[in-house]
């Protein structure tokens, strides 16, 4: 997902949350990453919640879907540059 390790996803996530919640620009790596994690915690059952996605969360599966297919179509261009590989910043 473009994190050293998982300590490194918590803090980022922190950060990028912060970020979006303040309208804050974004750089097309991290609209990248904030998008592949939120498409494998909402699809995987090994790194997210998957199955239990309307249990954890209160959202439909459905509803989710629609949602997502809508940010993705919306950051395609953004975040293009970055398909088949790893969106990750230079350390």
């Amino acid at each position: 997902m473009g994190f050293a390790d998982a300590q490194d996803l918590l803090d980022q996530c922190r950060v990028l949350n912060l970020a979006l919640g303040e309208d804050a620009p974004l750089k097309a790596v991290d609209w990248a990453r904030i998008l592949l994690a939120t498409e494998i915690v909402f699809v995987s059952d090994l790194a997210g919640s998957g199955v239990e996605w309307s249990t954890t969360t209160g959202f439909t599966d459905e509803a989710t879907i629609r949602t997502l297919r809508s940010i993705q179509r919306k950051l395609a261009s953004t975040v293009r540059p970055y398909y088949g590989r790893r969106p990750s910043l230079p350390r």
